[in-house]
């Protein structure tokens, strides 16, 4: 089976192409720094062509203004008249629990937009929602640094190892499509307060963590369950402290 990859030097997809390579799978790894573009569509029909799976982790490096909603359209558009065109049989997406519950926030009215798209092409697909990756915890403490403390609130997350992640979409892509939204979760809850201070003592930080539970996530007050996947679904095996205790050993 071939296999293609779009975003396959990221957190996600050099992993991902690194287990499905593992699994027997012909993968071809796409990106900008590998000479495809979803964007400008440079090298894209080339990479795409003969795949009859495509697997898109792309992301955008913007979080907070309008470039998300263009990156994603454009994006998106792209790579599903690619996949038409290929014969593409199955298209599989990553995309983030919540995301329903917080396009008040531009990137994730972008990461809707996205799925939209997808379910409109009526295609065979798979979108796989996932909560945070334990690897991006630092990257949402410091969106809330303000000097010399952060405010956060209390609302629950329940994070993920990207490379447990990894291993679930390399399943996916392996099987039937779904049709469906697919959503996975780490093993633990903790408040987005509590998870700061355990990330921040171990990185030996400082700073003081203030519980504010009107602190907003990417520009969304949350409630307590806005973070969490539905009943139910698939948890990864990694547990936050194991992987922490790893990730400072190395």
């Amino acid at each position: 089976m071939k296999i293609t990859v779009m975003g396959a030097s990221g957190l996600i997809g050099t992993r991902l192409v690194e287990k499905l390579r593992q699994a027997g799978m012909e993968v071809v790894g796409a990106s900008p720094s590998l000479g495809v573009d979803s964007v400008t569509e440079e090298g894209l029909r080339g990479a795409i062509d003969g795949a009859e799976v495509v697997i898109d982790v792309t992301n955008t490096t913007s979080f907070g203004d309008d470039s998300a909603l263009a990156f994603f359209k454009a994006s998106t558009r792209n790579l599903l008249a690619a996949a038409a065109d290929a014969g593409v049989s199955h298209y599989l997406a990553l995309s983030v629990v919540g995301t329903p519950r917080l396009v008040e926030s531009d990137y994730f009215r972008a990461k809707m937009v996205q799925e939209n798209l997808i379910r409109a092409a009526r295609k065979p697909y798979t979108i796989l929602h996932s909560t945070q990756f334990f690897e991006f915890i630092n990257g949402v403490i410091e969106m809330s640094a303000k000097g010399d403390e952060f405010r956060l609130p209390s609302a629950f997350i329940q994070p993920i190892a990207a490379d447990n992640v990894a291993a679930i979409l390399a399943e996916l892509a392996m099987a039937a499509p779904r049709n469906d939204t697919v959503e996975i979760g780490g093993p633990e809850q903790f408040g987005l307060d509590e998870i700061a201070r355990v990330q921040l003592a171990a990185d030996e930080d400082r700073r003081e963590v203030i519980s504010d539970d009107r602190a907003r996530y990417y520009g969304v007050e949350l409630n307590d369950d806005t973070l969490l996947p539905l009943k139910g679904s698939r948890l990864g095996s990694l547990r936050y402290g194991d992987w922490l205790y790893s990730s400072m050993a190395n």
